[in-house]
């Protein structure tokens, strides 16, 4: 055979179009392409993404919830909202006859007349502070301590999209908030009960009463109102949380809000313009327990918290899309 066979052999062993040689398969080298029976070579989808990969099915929300549930922070929290109305009540047991008397009946006066009063008591004494904290607390620490751990990095390099990675986190942060806005005063409608019994309410004020039954759901209204007002506290503290990787700084943040907006608001010469502070309708509740309630400043309550709240996550969103995470 002469050299011009011999290199020709060999040009056609190397293309897959004749014999083999030098342990070259007889088909030539794999070639990248859909196999036969359709799966792909290599362990490459067709997408680009590895075989076996489902962007949709990472980080499931009980994975999610199973680990925020076993952090400590949250059991101390739930611990502490549980436990509040049975304090109050041992308070108000321990103190009883020991008040001033006053001219006008306030909230606190007809907490001891009945479950209702005493749970509308609880949520007022708790939505301005520890509510807001313990929803500052489930949003604001969500992503930030993952950053702090070094772990949000790995999260992403599982993979797990962005976008999926920050809905995930803020469906479980809100699902702890709104579970920790209603279990406080359903727990202190309980302890009420049971320490002063089922009553009519009568109304801060006034005094006039009404009939228990006819204040029940008004007073489910109340609860998922008080959920809405918290809105923009949660979902500020959610927007510091994926700026920043200290979790103490947003919830801090979020909380300093409140506090901004509370010492704004009682700056008269505002006038108006105070009704666009987040924290301006948060009391607005208290109409909805009137003997002729009204509803129309908890509507502009909605109003204000759903639109702070939609504006920010959104800014969150954006935030986290472009963040270099190198923690």
């Amino acid at each position: 055979m002469s050299d011009t066979d011999g290199a020709r052999g060999t040009m056609t062993g190397a293309t897959g179009d004749g014999p083999a040689r030098n342990g070259v398969p007889e088909n030539g080298p794999a070639r990248n392409g859909p196999a036969r029976d359709g799966a792909p070579e290599n362990g490459v989808a067709e997408n680009g993404s590895a075989r076996g990969y489902a962007p949709g099915r990472t980080l499931p929300l009980a994975v999610e919830i199973v680990r925020q549930f076993k952090r400590r922070r949250t059991l101390v929290m739930f611990g502490l909202l549980l436990a509040l109305p049975w304090i109050l009540v041992i308070a108000f047991k321990v103190g009883a006859g020991s008040g001033q008397p006053t001219t006008t009946l306030r909230i606190s006066d007809l907490a001891t007349e009945g479950g209702l009063n005493f749970a509308a008591f609880a949520l007022s004494v708790s939505a301005s502070f520890l509510l807001v904290v313990a929803v500052a607390l489930f949003c604001g620490d969500t992503v930030a301590s993952e950053a702090s751990w070094s772990s949000l990095r790995y999260l992403l390099a599982a993979p797990i999209p962005r976008d999926r990675l920050l809905r995930q986190k803020l469906v479980v942060a809100m699902g702890y908030s709104a579970a920790a806005v209603i279990c406080l005063p359903v727990m202190a409608l309980l302890a009420g009960t049971l320490a002063f019994g089922w009553n009519d309410v009568r109304v801060p004020g006034t005094g006039e009463t009404i009939a228990a039954l006819d204040v029940l759901p008004r007073f489910g209204v109340v609860i998922g109102y008080a959920l809405v007002s918290q809105f923009v506290v949660a979902a500020l503290a959610f927007l510091l949380s994926v700026s920043t990787d200290s979790p103490l700084g947003a919830v801090g943040g979020a909380v300093g809000l409140v506090i901004v907006s509370n010492i704004l608001q009682a700056v008269e010469a505002l006038g108006r313009l105070r009704e666009f502070l987040p924290t301006f309708w948060n009391t607005a509740w208290l109409d909805a327990l009137a003997p002729q309630p009204e509803y129309d400043g908890m509507l502009k309550g909605v109003a204000v918290s759903v639109t702070y709240s939609a504006i920010l996550i959104a800014f969150a969103f954006r935030r986290f899309r472009v963040k270099d995470v190198v923690s």
